[in-house]
C-alpha cells in the first residue's frame, strides 16, 4: 500500500508541474474527526488552468505510483475542482473562489505547510 506522505508528494508535483500557485499541505493526522490525512491545496489563475493542474495531478500519481482518486468533482465548470484519494483530498482553485471560501483557515489547529511557487 502507498503511504499517505508519498501519495501527497505526487500530488504537490503534479500541481508544479502545471505552475499550480500557492501550494499549501494541511496535516490533518492529528486531528480527531478529520476527513482525511491530508488536504493539499492551491490555485490557477483561470478555467484553463484549474483544470490542467486537476488533470496533471491525476495523470502524475496515476503515472508514478499507480493510485487513481477515488472521486472528482469541479471540472464542469473548473471554479473549485477536489479529488479524493482517501487518505488526501485536493482542492484546485480558481483565486477568488479560493478567498471566498478560505477552507484552509478551518483547520488552523492542524499543521500548515506552504509550499514555494515554482519560476
Amino acid at each position: 500500500m502507498t503511504k499517505d506522505k508519498e501519495i501527497v508528494d505526487k500530488i504537490v508535483e503534479g500541481i508544479q508541474e502545471k505552475k499550480g500557485k500557492n501550494i499549501i499541505v494541511v496535516n490533518l493526522t492529528k486531528l480527531n474527526d478529520a476527513p482525511c490525512s491530508y488536504f493539499v491545496i492551491c490555485e490557477g489563475d483561470s478555467t484553463v488552468h484549474v483544470n490542467a493542474i486537476a488533470l496533471s495531478v491525476k495523470d502524475w500519481v496515476r503515472d508514478r505510483i499507480n493510485v487513481k482518486p477515488f472521486a472528482s468533482d469541479g471540472f464542469e465548470n473548473c471554479q473549485w475542482i477536489a479529488m479524493d484519494y482517501g487518505q488526501a483530498i485536493v482542492h484546485i482553485f480558481q483565486p477568488s473562489v479560493r478567498l471566498f471560501y478560505d477552507i484552509e483557515h478551518l483547520w488552523l489547529d492542524a499543521d500548515i505547510v506552504k509550499i514555494e511557487d515554482l519560476i
